[in-house]
């Protein structure tokens, strides 16, 4: 389908093909295996001018928006759904400067990470606070000019691999969602550790880790916005991120696809080309419908984000929700046409598998999406 990008936007995505095929392909499996946090892939990235793509020219970036984001995110994620969350998951934790950083805060990161020489990350998950954000634990009291930070994150993406933090902290726990406030964290600030790195199931090549704050000191020109905007700053950087986890998934699936339709051409079983048997025909037609499918939802939401759409958490949400459900259902059903092989660490239809698994959790479960939805439905339905 003719999508009709501009050359810049051609470009950004023939650049991420020929980083994804070159750089990644030849360690995806190696990374996967080992959990090895994919250094050279950022710095291939950061060659490439691809680290700014969503950061304005006045700091270094690109000029561009969420729709290049996703466009790079996607090719990347069609060889590796781990490895580019090094990408997507720096953007997740820059959303929250750029849309809410003073002047000074954005001048003295922005630069760093279009230049990929920074790499964030968002710390809002606790162990009792996924869903539920206004149950987390973690408190920041004031003193003097300075915030005290103590508390624990949970399953961290970029980890302890990142250079700076948008953490989220209660400031006034009696004012219940309006007692958050998002700071900005320096990796070596005093009293700033890591916890667990954890072991996990997909996206292997990612680093998830828990960030242990003990009596931590930080300025109040580190506050992102003000004081008690938390929940707000939280909110609105998920609406702008969910599209990012979308295209991660359109990758995962967009892979899977091309790689189901390669290997059923090869394989031959009764004599003939499995791609000739009408079962699998139509495995392949629903993959690549779904896959075309979620495609035209993320780059119209992306797109409308970009052209200055002052709503658009109920697209955001739907976007998260389609692309990651159909990165589940196409990769199982590729495991499905590849049959045995399919389930063999050997081949990477098991691996895309695993990874498309995470999408339909972070950054908000799909049931939680579905309750936005509909809520925005209901409201939307009020006011006529």
């Amino acid at each position: 389908m003719n999508w009709f990008l501009t050359d810049e936007q051609k470009m950004i995505v023939e650049t991420a093909h020929e980083i994804a095929v070159k750089k990644i392909l030849p360690v995806r499996e190696k990374y996967d295996h080992e959990g090895i946090f994919p250094w050279d892939i950022v710095q291939a990235l950061s060659e490439a001018d691809l680290c700014g793509l969503y950061i304005p020219e006045q700091y270094g970036g690109f000029g561009g928006g969420v729709f290049e984001l996703c466009l790079a995110v996607e090719e990347l994620s069609k060889i590796c759904g781990g490895i580019s969350l090094a990408m997507a998951a720096t953007a997740l934790g820059t959303f929250p400067l750029l849309l809410f950083g003073s002047e000074e805060q954005k001048q003295k990161y922005l630069p760093g990470i279009a230049a990929g020489k920074i790499i964030a990350a968002f710390g809002l998950t606790e162990a009792n606070a996924g869903s539920d954000a206004l149950g987390m634990k973690t408190t920041a009291v004031r003193d003097g000019d300075y915030w005290v930070l103590n508390g624990t994150k949970q399953w961290i993406t970029n980890g302890e691999n990142a250079q700076v933090y948008s953490v989220f902290a209660k400031t006034n726990p009696a004012k219940g969602a309006r007692g958050l406030t998002a700071f900005l964290v320096d990796k070596g600030t005093p009293g700033f550790t890591f916890g667990k790195h954890e072991d996990k199931m997909g996206i292997r090549a990612s680093s998830t880790t828990e960030l242990v704050f003990q009596d931590c000191r930080v300025h109040t020109s580190a506050i992102l916005g003000r004081e008690g905007m938390g929940s707000i700053v939280a909110i609105n950087t998920l609406n702008y991120s969910r599209p990012g986890v979308g295209a991660q998934a359109l990758g995962i699936a967009a892979g899977a696809l091309e790689e189901s339709v390669r290997y059923s051409r090869q394989r031959v079983q009764f004599g003939e080309a499995i791609s000739s048997f009408q079962a699998i025909q139509h495995i392949l037609a629903d993959m690549a419908t779904q896959v075309e499918a979620a495609r035209a939802l993320l780059y119209a939401t992306a797109k409308s984000i970009d052209a200055g759409e002052k709503r658009f958490s109920k697209e955001s949400a739907m976007t998260k929700l389609f692309c990651s459900d159909t990165a589940m259902k196409v990769t199982v059903d590729a495991v499905q046409v590849m049959g045995g092989y399919g389930y063999m660490r050997e081949y990477p239809a098991e691996k895309r598998m695993r990874d498309a698994k995470i999408t339909q959790i972070y950054e908000g479960t799909n049931q939680i999406q579905r309750n936005e939805i509909a809520l925005q439905l209901i409201r939307e339905a009020a006011s006529e």
